[in-house]
C-alpha cells in the first residue's frame, strides 16, 4: 500500500514535486489556499525537457485539518514563513508521521525536530531549476534529482521507502547517511549564486557565469563556503566547487530563488543561507568575510524594502480615510 502524502508550500518545489507524485500515481493532497479554486479548476501544469502533462483532477485544500494525518508531510514552504507551521503541522500528524523538508539552508531541520520531534523529520536538498509562471504552471528549465536523509542519524528502511515514492515518480533520489555535509554541500552554490544574482543587479545564473569579475567573486565564495564546511567537521572536498561550476554553466540564463523572491517582493531566505552558516562558522572558530558581507547587505536591503512597504502602507491607509 502506497503513502499518504500531504505537501504543505505549493510554489515551485512543492508543486512540481508533488504534481510528479500524483501523476505517478501517488495519494497527494496539497495545501493550497490563494490559488485553491484555480487549480480545482484547472489541475496542475508541468512543462519542461522530457516531460509534459497535467495532473487533474487535484486533491487541494485551504486547510491542513480539511487534509487530515499523513504518512509523510513534505515541507516545502519558504523558511522565512517557518512560523506558519506551528500551528499548519500538527493536524496532519500521527504517531508514525514523517517530516521531510526540501527548504533551503540550515536550522530547518532543527526548527521541525524542536517543534514536533527529531524522530519525525527528514531533509531533502532539491537539485533543479524551476519557476512557477502562473498559479497553475510549472516550468523546468534544468534537471532535477533529490538528495534524501535523516536528521541527525544515519539513514533508515523508511528513509530508502520515501526515496522509493520519488524513484517511482521518475525523480531522481539518493539516500544519504550525512545529510549536514550535503547542506553544506548545496550551500557551496546557493550562497554566491543566489547572493550574487541580488547583489549584481537581478542577473541571472549565466551572466555571473560569463563575466570575469563575477565568475571570480562567486569562485572565491565557493573557497570559503568548503573551508567553513571543513572547520565545522563536514569534510567536504576543496574541489567541491567543480560539479557546481559545471552544473551551472548547463543552466542557461536562470534566475536563482532568491532573486524570483526579491523581484516577487518576496521576503528573503536570509537567515538559513547566509546568516546561520556564517555563526555556525564562527562558532568553529572560522571566518566567512565575502559571506558577512552579503549576509549584511542583504539585511539591509530587505529591511529598507519592508520599511518602505509598510510607509506606502500607511500612506495608503491614510489616503483612503480621506
Amino acid at each position: 500500500m502506497g503513502i499518504r502524502i500531504g505537501i504543505v508550500g505549493s510554489g515551485a518545489i512543492g508543486t512540481y514535486y508533488g504534481a510528479k507524485l500524483a501523476h505517478a500515481g501517488s495519494d497527494v493532497h496539497f495545501l493550497m489556499r490563494g490559488d485553491l479554486s484555480e487549480v480545482l479548476r484547472n489541475g496542475i501544469f508541468v512543462r519542461g525537457e522530457g516531460e509534459n502533462f497535467r495532473v487533474a483532477p487535484i486533491n487541494c485544500y485551504n486547510s491542513t485539518k480539511e487534509i487530515g494525518p499523513c504518512d509523510l508531510v513534505i515541507v516545502a514552504v519558504k523558511a522565512t514563513s517557518n512560523s506558519d507551521l506551528v500551528d499548519l503541522v500538527p493536524p496532519l500528524l500521527h504517531e508514525q508521521t514523517m517530516l521531510l523538508t526540501l527548504q533551503n539552508g540550515l536550522g530547518n531541520e532543527e526548527f521541525l525536530a524542536n517543534h514536533f520531534g527529531a524522530e519525525r523529520v527528514l531533509g531533502g536538498l532539491c537539485f533543479i531549476a524551476l519557476n512557477r509562471s502562473s498559479r497553475t504552471k510549472i516550468e523546468r528549465y534544468a534537471y532535477g534529482h533529490i538528495v534524501l536523509g535523516e536528521f541527525d542519524r544515519p539513514s533508515q528502511p523508511r528513509t530508502h521507502k520515501v526515496a522509493a515514492e520519488f524513484t517511482r515518480a521518475a525523480v531522481t533520489c539518493t539516500v544519504v547517511d550525512d545529510l549536514a555535509l550535503e547542506r553544506w554541500r548545496k550551500l557551496i552554490w546557493n550562497i554566491p549564486l543566489n547572493g550574487l544574482s541580488i547583489l549584481g543587479g537581478g542577473i541571472d545564473t549565466a551572466a555571473i557565469i560569463g563575466d570575469k569579475d563575477l565568475r571570480q567573486a562567486m569562485l572565491a565564495l565557493m573557497d570559503e563556503v568548503i573551508a567553513a564546511a571543513q572547520k565545522c567537521g563536514h569534510p567536504l572536498p576543496s574541489d567541491a566547487w567543480r560539479e557546481h561550476v559545471k552544473r551551472t554553466e548547463t543552466m542557461g540564463a536562470y534566475k536563482p530563488s532568491t532573486l524570483q523572491d526579491w523581484e516577487a517582493g518576496r521576503p528573503l531566505e536570509i537567515e538559513p543561507i547566509w546568516g546561520e552558516p556564517l555563526r555556525r562558522a564562527v562558532a568553529a572558530g572560522g571566518q566567512m568575510p565575502r559571506t558577512e558581507m552579503i549576509y549584511a547587505v542583504l539585511k539591509k536591503l530587505d529591511h529598507n524594502r519592508a520599511g518602505a512597504k509598510n510607509l506606502t502602507g500607511l500612506t495608503g491607509q491614510v489616503q483612503t480615510s480621506q
